[in-house]
């Protein structure tokens, strides 16, 4: 399955990238309140501008153009090819997944037992859980930050 990617950017001004399955499957996921910003939980999505993903291969056949004036990728990644990229992507995801690995899963209680290490009652350590947009705003205002973290980054999630 072909799947679409869009630019997407929270009421926060966070931009982050959203798959979906087809244009409709980004509109019924937004009717449905189901969006929210990976890095705060913001639930104000909108989808940004962004170039379109094109299959050109059919065309190194047909006669070039004549180069660009200026680079259309930033010089720093200017040299980097396709698998170099790749190989950089997945240590970065290799290292996010280490370190959502070194949290402990408190499951549900994770409201719960983020206030009692906050308040010291608890053990302070790295935890990961559920928690609704309400209660993970409730958290913030009790000075308590904490941060969603997607599924696919979490290796039990995927088993």
């Amino acid at each position: 399955m072909a799947l679409k990617v869009f630019d997407l950017q929270c009421g926060a001004n966070h931009i982050f990238e959203g798959w979906f399955s087809s244009h409709e499957d980004y509109d019924s996921q937004q009717e449905r309140g189901l969006l929210t910003c990976p890095i705060c939980g913001n639930n104000k999505i909108s989808k940004m501008l962004s170039a379109p993903h094109l299959n050109v291969s059919h065309l190194k056949k047909e006669k070039q153009q004549a180069p660009l004036t200026q680079p259309l990728v930033p010089e720093a990644t200017a040299s980097l090819n396709d698998k170099e990229l790749a190989k950089i992507q997945a240590a970065v995801m290799q290292q996010l997944r280490a370190y959502v690995k070194q949290t402990e899963d408190v499951g549900d209680q994770f409201t719960l037992e983020a206030r009692r290490i906050h308040y010291g009652e608890a053990e302070e350590r790295a935890i990961r859980g559920n928690a609704t947009v309400e209660q993970r705003q409730a958290l913030k205002e009790e000075g308590i930050e904490v941060m969603p973290i997607p599924d696919f980054l979490d290796e039990n999630q995927l088993q």
